[in-house]
C-alpha cells in the first residue's frame, strides 16, 4: 500500500519489523530469512501468504454473517432489543479482552502456532453457537469465537512483517482486502444459502466454520515444516550453517532500546488517534450489527438487506488500497477524514429519512464512511518516529478505541426499545460522526507523539 517515495518511504521504515527477538522468537526469524535464499523457502512462504489471506477472510464472516439474520435469531432465543444490543458491541468488547493475551500467548509458542489455535477456537465457537439453547450461551458462544478472531487481529501484521519485511506494504493490502471480502460475502451469502439449502439461522451462522478449519491448512503446513527445519538445525555440525547462521537484514537485532521514557497517556495526539479509533469503530459495529434490521424494519426484503450490507463492506476492497497510499502523501490527512466523516453523516442522515427509497446510496456513503479504519491504521504508523514508538501507539490506540466502542452497538439497542424505533439511535449515530470528524482532524496533523510537550518522564 506505501508505495512512492519520500513520506511513504519513511512510513514503511516506521512499520518494518526490526527485531528477532519478538513474537516467534529467533528460531522463526531465521526460518523467515531463509525463506528468502531458498526454493524450499519461498514454499514456506507461499503457505504462509495463503495462511494470511484464509485467516484474513474469516475475521469477519462471524460478526457479519448475523446482521441479515439477526431478527431470526432474537425471535428463536427470545432476545430483547438491549440484549441484541450487548451482542453487537461484542466483537468490540472482546477484541479489547482477548487481543491483548496475543503478545503473550505469541512469544510463548509463536505467532505462527497462536493463529493456528485462533482459527481451531474460532470454528470451535461457530460450531457451538447454533447449538445455544438460550441467551447467554448463543453470548458465550459468540465470545469463544470472537477470542480467536481478536488474537488473529492482533498476531496478522506481526507475520506480516516477519516472513515479509521488504513487502509490508502489499501483503497488508493482500490481507486488507481479504478482511473486506470475507466481510462482505458473509453479509450477502448467509441468508441466500440458507434459503436456498430450506435450512435456518442456525446453520446459516455454523456454515461458516469451514471456512475457519480451511485456513487451518496453510498454518499446520507452515508449522510441520518448521519443525523439519528446527530438527535439521539442531541435528546439524557444530560450526554449520544451519546452526550457526542467525537471522540477517530487517530480521536481524539491531540493539534498538524500546521507547521506555515515551509517556503515551500524556499526548494529545495519542488521545485524538484513540477517540478517533473508538468512534470509527462504533460506527462499523452498528453498521455490522444493526443495517439490514433497520433496512427490513423499512420494508427492505431481507436477503436485499443482506446484500446492502455486503455493498456497504465490500466498499474496504478497493478503498483499501487507494486511502493509505493517498493519507501517506498528504501532510495533514483532516481533508480525507472529512470526507469519510460526511459519507457517513449523509448516509445517517438519509436512513433517518428515506431509508427504503435511498437503501442503495446510503449503503454506499456507509461504505465510504467505514473506510476510516485503513486510514487510522496509516495514520498510526505516521504519528510515531520509531518502531518502538509505533507499537506503543498502536497498542494505545487500539486499547482506547475498541473500548471506547463498547457502549455504541447496545445504545442503538436500548434507544430502539425506549423510543420504538430507529429515530433516535440514528440521531445518535449522526452526532457521533460529528465528533468523530472534529478528533479526527486533530489526529492528522503532521505531528509525531514524540512532539506532544508532556510526553516524556
Amino acid at each position: 500500500m506505501m508505495g512512492g517515495m519520500g513520506k511513504d518511504d519513511r512510513l514503511a521504515e516506521r512499520t518494518t519489523d526490526t527485531t528477532a527477538t519478538g513474537p516467534g522468537g529467533p528460531s522463526e526469524g531465521a526460518d523467515r530469512t531463509e525463506a528468502g535464499r531458498s526454493g524450499a523457502g519461498r514454499t514456506t512462504a507461499l503457505l504462509v501468504a495463503a495462511g494470511l489471506v484464509l485467516t484474513a477472510l474469516n475475521l469477519r464472516p462471524a460478526v457479519a454473517g448475523l446482521g441479515p439474520l439477526l431478527e431470526e435469531v432474537r425471535a428463536g432465543l427470545g432476545m430483547s432489543g438491549t440484549v441484541a444490543g450487548l451482542l453487537t458491541s461484542a466483537p468490540a468488547l472482546c477484541f479489547a479482552l482477548f487481543g491483548g493475551l496475543a503478545p503473550r500467548l505469541a512469544r510463548r509458542f509463536g505467532p505462527t502456532a497462536v493463529v493456528a489455535g485462533a482459527m481451531l477456537v474460532l470454528a470451535l465457537g461457530l460450531l457451538l453457537r447454533p447449538l445455544a439453547g438460550g441467551t447467554a450461551a448463543f453470548l458465550a458462544t459468540s465470545a469463544l469465537a470472537l477470542g480467536g478472531i481478536a488474537v488473529g487481529n492482533v498476531l496478522m501484521p506481526v507475520l506480516v512483517k516477519r516472513w515479509f519485511p521488504d513487502r509490508v506494504g502489499t501483503m497488508t493490502g493482500l490481507y486488507s482486502m481479504a478482511l473486506a471480502l470475507g466481510t462482505a460475502a458473509a453479509a450477502a451469502l448467509t441468508v441466500p444459502v440458507v434459503r436456498a439449502l430450506g435450512a435456518d439461522w442456525r446453520f446459516g451462522l455454523g456454515m461458516w466454520a469451514g471456512l475457519a478449519l480451511l485456513a487451518l491448512l496453510p498454518w499446520t503446513a507452515v508449522l510441520l515444516r518448521h519443525r523439519a527445519t528446527e530438527r535439521a538445525r539442531t541435528s546439524a555440525p557444530a560450526g554449520s550453517a544451519s546452526v550457526e547462521s542467525a537471522p540477517v537484514g530487517p530480521g536481524a537485532p539491531t540493539g534498538e532500546t524500546p521507547a521506555a521514557e515515551l509517556r503515551i497517556t500524556r499526548s494529545r495526539t495519542a488521545w485524538a488517534l484513540g477517540v478517533f479509533f473508538g468512534l470509527q469503530a462504533t460506527g462499523a459495529y452498528v453498521v455490522l450489527g444493526w443495517l439490514p434490521q433497520i433496512l427490513r424494519d423499512a420494508g427492505v426484503p431481507a436477503t436485499t438487506a443482506g446484500v446492502l450490507l455486503a455493498v456497504t463492506m465490500g466498499m474496504g476492497v478497493p478503498l483499501s488500497f487507494v486511502l493509505p497510499r493517498v493519507a501517506a502523501r498528504l501532510g495533514h490527512q483532516g481533508p480525507l477524514v472529512a470526507v469519510l466523516g460526511l459519507s457517513g453523516l449523509a448516509g445517517y442522515l438519509g436512513l433517518l429519512f428515506a431509508p427504503a427509497a435511498g437503501a442503495w446510496a446510503w449503503a454506499l456513503l456507509l461504505g465510504v464512511a467505514n473506510c476510516a479504519f485503513p486510514l487510522v491504521l496509516t495514520m498510526i504508523g505516521m504519528r510515531a518516529r520509531t518502531h518502538a514508538g509505533v507499537i506503543k501507539l498502536s497498542g494505545f490506540v487500539q486499547g482506547t478505541g475498541y473500548l471506547l466502542s463498547v457502549p455504541g452497538p447496545l445504545l442503538v439497542g436500548v434507544l430502539h426499545d425506549a423510543f420504538g424505533g430507529w429515530r433516535a439511535p440514528l440521531t445518535m449515530m449522526a452526532g457521533l460522526v460529528v465528533v468523530q470528524m472534529a478528533v479526527g482532524v486533530v489526529a492528522g496533523r503532521d505531528r509525531c507523539v514524540e512532539d506532544d510537550a508532556a510526553v516524556r518522564h
